[in-house]
């Protein structure tokens, strides 16, 4: 396994990496915490040390998790979480949407409250969880860095929503220097990774990324088709027949990427995003230790040759050759820029909060 550095901080993390969502909730199909902890430690045996979790991910039960499994390994691994959300306060309707907190304040309450659940002197990532621009201001800002100075994080980051918009926030995680953002991306959900791509060029910003949903949610792994989709005990069971049907038809055109059994679809996925520098880690949805160890080797193969990489990019500007919709669109966000004008924030690294507040 591989290890990048996040930001310009002395944060190690694996090229891949453990997202703890899939331990302490049943989103992603029901398990027990024996079953959770031994895909944790199989995950380390595996070479995988990045973990992240979220204080909402079961009500803190993720955490909990995650303290018990890695008990003896706190110094082998590096470990992120997510506050901003108020379940406290509010009952858990389905998978709905919590309401937030993100006053400084509330950063403090709830990142002290995931270290007692953690079992940790510190994290070494600490993310805002689905943040908006209007709500990360100079008191958050002021919180974050607080919280660095007295050693109870060692970095900062930002997790953006699950629709693939989000713009503004990612460029103003940027534009202030956050040492990581994560976001969805993957070889069929582009246009946002290659956004922010643009924005770390332009502003010289050493924030690294995170993508997560790299196989978008079971295509790119081949563990979802047209004929089982349908069948799975959770959110994908959901999606239109031309979600998956379509995907199917994405997925032949990248058979390229597999190198004659040089990569499986799963790893090459995983290389593809790999492949960018700016990337720290990635972190796919494992379900099963034969997940784990095949995905975790993709820190291993090969990353896309300039000539795979520029077939990809043809391939993303044709729709893969596929002529019809896969009926999604309104389960996402704009790319276009529109959420960025809507926000009214100045693309430039110094019109952030942080960087007002330090000129005042």
């Amino acid at each position: 396994m591989n290890h990048r550095t996040l930001g310009d901080s002395d944060v190690e993390v694996s090229e891949v990496g453990f997202g703890a969502w899939v331990v302490g909730t049943d989103w992603w199909g029901d398990r027990t915490r024996s079953d959770a902890i031994e895909m944790i430690h199989h995950a380390i045996e595996e070479g995988i040390t990045y973990f992240d979790t979220g204080d909402v991910y079961g009500h803190g039960e993720s955490e909990e998790v995650l303290s018990e499994a890695l008990a003896d390994y706190r110094d082998e691994v590096t470990v992120a979480t997510k506050v901003g959300y108020d379940f406290y306060n509010n009952p858990q309707a389905g998978h709905g949407e919590l309401p937030k907190e993100m006053s400084g304040e509330w950063i403090r309450s709830a990142t002290e409250k995931s270290l007692d659940r953690l079992d940790m002197e510190y994290v070494d990532v600490l993310q805002l969880h689905n943040a908006n621009v209007e709500e990360v201001d100079a008191d958050v800002l002021e919180a974050l860095d607080e919280l660095r100075e007295e050693g109870l994080v060692r970095s900062i980051g930002w997790a953006l929503g699950p629709s693939i918009g989000w713009l503004a926030e990612g460029d103003m995680a940027i534009e202030e220097e956050f040492d990581s953002l994560q976001l969805v991306w993957n070889l069929f959900e582009q246009e946002v990774g290659n956004h922010f791509l643009d924005t770390i060029e332009q502003t010289g910003s050493s924030t690294s990324l995170i993508p997560r949903v790299p196989h978008s949610s079971g295509l790119l792994n081949e563990q979802v088709t047209p004929e089982t989709g349908h069948d799975l005990d959770d959110h994908r069971g959901f999606r239109p027949d031309a979600w998956y049907e379509t995907g199917w038809e994405k997925v032949d055109a990248l058979r390229f990427l597999e190198r004659d059994g040089e990569r499986t679809m799963g790893q090459a996925a995983i290389a593809y995003l790999l492949t960018y520098d700016e990337v720290a880690s990635v972190t796919p949805t494992f379900h099963t230790k034969e997940d784990i160890t095949e995905w975790a080797a993709a820190s291993e193969v090969p990353k896309l040759s300039d000539e795979e990489m520029a077939r990809v990019a043809d391939l993303y500007a044709d729709n893969f050759g596929v002529d019809r919709d896969d009926g999604m669109d309104e389960l996402r966000s704009s790319v276009g820029g529109e959420d960025i004008r809507a926000a009214g924030i100045d693309k430039r690294a110094t019109s952030g909060p942080r960087n007002s507040a330090s000129s005042d």
